[in-house]
């Protein structure tokens, strides 16, 4: 009789499992993480500090300039604030609504694709190591980060849209 308890593909089916394990603390960690890293970040943005810090940021990219001409530098803070607070709120939602999963996590995209974009815009190189692609500590390192939580924010994207396909 035939014993499937040891079959040659055993360790691989073990395998599988425990990638399969790890595969579901990585989804969760990265949804924790990001919405850490946005509600942190968020909440910085109501003090005059962080209002002040990233003036120089907003101003230089086209995709966020002109909230300076409708809101005060801190109005302008306040209001980026809100919207990455709302996103990591979102995002903690997210572990039990496959909806609100996928509406942080789009907005945790569009957030990424905008703060990568300064990379495009703003003053990020350092000129004493001969400019690009040596890359300023702040905004240029600061920044460059940016791009890994934008591929996070994909990621839970693409999560989001498979839990709801399941749930239906």
């Amino acid at each position: 009789m035939y014993d499937s308890t040891y079959a040659p593909n055993k360790p691989n089916a073990d395998l599988a499992e425990l990638g399969d394990r790890i595969n579901h603390v990585g989804i969760h960690s990265i949804r924790l993480s990001t919405a850490t890293v946005l509600g942190w970040i968020g909440a910085m943005k109501f003090t005059a500090y962080e209002a002040g810090a990233i003036e120089g940021l907003v101003v230089s990219s086209p995709l966020t300039s002109w909230l300076y001409q409708v809101f005060s530098l801190q109005g302008a803070s306040n209001l980026i604030g809100t919207t990455e607070i709302v996103t990591a709120l979102l995002l903690l939602w997210g572990f039990k609504s496959p909806r609100a999963a996928l509406i942080g996590a789009i907005g945790a995209v569009l957030t990424f694709l905008v703060t990568s974009s300064l990379l495009l815009t703003a003053p990020v190189t350092e000129p004493s190591l001969g400019g690009f692609p040596a890359l300023s500590v702040v905004p240029g390192q600061f920044l460059l980060k940016d791009i890994v939580l934008l591929a996070a924010a994909v990621f839970l994207t693409g999560d989001a849209l498979k839990r709801m396909a399941r749930k239906k």
